[in-house]
């Protein structure tokens, strides 16, 4: 069985995150999204309420997949789970030097691990999670751009912030 993993902060998961586990999906027989609890890295949901929100999403789209909460190097995840590939998202150019170094770094860490980088289809090529958040803390609508659950959560966090 050839499993995979899609590996990310998700601080919220997007349509274009959404795309990539569609597509990744076709390429192996057991996909894990895997939620970074990265201690050093400010979220505005924690990590449980990204797993969350990330199965909740999944359940909108009628997918159910595994959700896992991970830390540490991504390669020692990768190989206690038997994942074979790692999936990466690329929007732009901007991504792909950050990205590159990552698979380069992971590679000499594993080399049976292969980094398999999707670019999301054109309608998502802008979308960051970075984005979503700054547009929905102004008040702004995001319901087009993340699943109806995670519209919902933003909208809650960002007005109970405003209070």
């Amino acid at each position: 069985m050839r499993i995979g993993i899609y590996p990310g902060s998700f601080d919220p998961i997007t349509l274009g995150h959404m795309d990539i586990i569609r597509r990744g999906l076709k390429l192996v027989d057991h996909l894990i999204i895997a939620v970074a609890k990265s201690p050093s890295k400010r979220t505005t949901f924690g990590p449980q309420e990204r797993r969350d929100m990330i199965h909740e999403s999944l359940a909108e789209m009628g997918l159910d997949l595994e959700v896992d909460l991970f830390e540490g190097l991504l390669v020692d995840y990768a190989r206690r789970r038997g994942a074979v590939v790692i999936f990466r998202g690329l929007r732009a150019v901007s991504d792909f030097e950050f990205e590159f170094q990552m698979a380069l770094m992971n590679k000499k860490l594993d080399p049976e691990i292969e980094v398999v980088f999707m670019a999301p289809e054109q309608e998502y090529i802008y979308l960051s999670s970075s984005l979503v958040r700054e547009v929905a803390s102004l008040g702004g609508q995001v319901s087009d751009l993340v699943t109806e659950c995670v519209a919902r959560k933003l909208y809650g966090r960002f007005q109970s912030d405003r209070r």
